[in-house]
């Protein structure tokens, strides 16, 4: 089906009331919505106040009360019936997913997939919320540590991926027995809407089955960047998770830092590989073209940077330029294409921006421009552009969210290593080599300086099993697998005298009569 013959307004109607989102919730409000596949309006936002987000924390911080005495694994019921219900309406919300943000269906599909897979990761985690038990000098003593829940966790997320990061942050923060308050992009509002009508069903089938879930354990705050100031700024909100720029990110960070509140930022991203003269190319071509193209290169984890070692340079950078010149651009919804379009005409302007300067600084570009689509005069397509840059620039080291892929030519590895964490940016990289001593060297303390260091495959598709966040100007959060579940606790350390004497540490002698 043509995107001219498509009826996307009436399509999320039936979605989103097959959801069971009311229809008031996304008709006549200010907040409009457009789907970036074809650029008409797909809703139209009632829009909560400052007003409305300090009483949903306030809501929030009532339930916190209630809900920090359910035990952890009845906690995790609830997470459980979620994901069950996310189970049976992957179709649906993927299908929204991909009409909000542009992403093709298998990426829009796959995002409700890591909902579900944080889901079950939180279950198991609500009976491993382990302590330690310490080894104390003091006789007929013993000290060990426990944790316990913060409080609310307010969570800001981004339009690229607009339902699995708050996924990431709620699971773990409700079994961990917190509260949450989301505030979602505004450009991608209406999944949130239809993430909160799913998890109200896993409540009402909680309660239903004698379960405790107060009213306002997980509020949604539908508008502007004013909402998400107040969570930001209010006392009540002990920890703030927060997904976007960097630019978002040096505001956020001072403001919680300032009443000393806990932050979990998730920023910037300048992705880069390195390609190694033992590198098998059939396998690099493959990762190389998801990390550098899906989502449009609208991903944190896309690859945007790079490094080609001299004596393979002619071998694989042609065989690219001809994948970038033959990938299926176009509408995401149907089966084949492989990059949809860019969110909005900001992000057009920028990557334009970004491909002239390259161009002044001697660049060669590859791509870059924009297609024409029948019915989709008002979205923003793109070919994915390569560019063979003579040097690591400004440019190249700034990043732009768009699918833009610095490629630069390298003789020395400790010198491409060097190069690699030259950027303010530290969340993912790769490198391609069948070499054990550049394998090891990547990632070893010499080696890589992001938060992900992968090998033989791109810097991009994290799984929900590790913990997903990066370095520098990243933000330095993590959200997601191992122990990131301690951020959304408080750690207190217990010393028990179970004598009759009462011997202080250190060997201080205090004797009163």
């Amino acid at each position: 089906m043509t995107l001219a013959a498509l009826d996307l307004p009436h399509e999320v109607h039936s979605l989103l009331t097959a959801l069971g989102v009311a229809e008031d919730r996304f008709t006549g409000g200010t907040l409009v919505v457009r789907s970036p596949i074809d650029g008409r309006e797909i809703g139209r936002l009632p829009e909560d106040d400052v007003d409305a987000a300090k009483a949903a924390i306030a809501r929030a911080q009532a339930a916190f009360l209630v809900w920090r005495s359910v035990p952890a694994p009845k906690r995790g019921e609830l997470v459980r019936l979620f994901g069950e219900e996310l189970r049976a309406a992957k179709p649906m919300l993927g299908r929204l997913v991909s009409i909000e943000v542009g992403k093709i269906v298998s990426e829009g599909l796959g995002e409700v997939q890591e909902m579900i897979d944080v889901c079950d990761f939180a279950v198991g985690l609500s009976r491993q919320l382990y302590g330690l038990t310490i080894a104390t000098e003091r006789p007929d003593h013993r000290m060990m540590e426990t944790w316990h829940p913060l409080g609310v966790v307010g969570i800001i997320s981004a339009f690229n991926f607009p339902v699995a990061v708050w996924a990431w942050n709620s699971a773990l923060a409700l079994v961990c027995g917190n509260a949450t308050v989301w505030k979602p992009s505004e450009k991608t509002p209406l999944t949130a809407l239809a993430t909160r009508a799913i998890f109200d069903k896993a409540v009402a089938r909680y309660v239903a089955d004698g379960g405790t879930a107060p009213a306002g354990l997980a509020p949604l705050l539908i508008g502007g960047r004013e909402l998400g100031e107040v969570l930001v700024d209010h006392p009540k909100v002990p920890l703030v998770s927060a997904t976007g720029s960097t630019a978002m990110g040096r505001k956020v960070g001072p403001k919680l830092a300032g009443r000393f509140a806990r932050a979990i930022l998730e920023l910037g991203g300048n992705n880069a590989a390195i390609v190694t003269p033992s590198a098998d190319l059939d396998l690099t071509l493959r990762g190389v073209a998801f990390a550098a193209m899906g989502t449009a290169g609208q991903r944190c984890t896309t690859l945007r940077r790079l490094f080609v070692h001299a004596s393979v340079y002619d071998a694989l950078v042609p065989r690219l330029k001809k994948a970038y010149g033959s990938v299926r651009v176009g509408n995401p919804l149907e089966t084949g294409t492989l990059v949809g379009p860019l969110i909005d005409g900001g992000a057009h302007a920028a990557m334009q921006k970004a491909l002239d300067e390259a161009r002044a600084a001697g660049g060669t570009v590859t791509g870059g421009e924009r297609v024409a689509i029948d019915g989709a005069a008002e979205a923003f397509y793109v070919r994915p552009a390569l560019v063979e840059m003579p040097a690591q620039t400004a440019t190249v080291e700034r990043e732009t969210f768009a699918p833009i892929l610095w490629v630069i030519k390298y003789d020395d590895f400790d010198a491409v290593l060097e190069l690699h964490n030259a950027v303010p940016q530290g969340l993912s990289s790769s490198i391609f080599t069948n070499d054990l001593r550049e394998m090891e060297t990547f990632l070893s303390v010499r080696g890589s300086d992001c938060g992900i260091a992968n090998v033989n495959i791109g810097p991009s598709g994290a799984e929900i099993g590790g913990a997903f966040g990066g370095e520098k100007e990243t933000g330095g959060g993590r959200e997601s697998g191992s122990d990131a579940w301690k951020a959304y606790m408080r750690r207190a350390t217990n010393t028990i005298n179970y004598g009759r004497s009462l011997p202080l540490a250190q060997g201080v002698v205090f004797e009163v009569e």
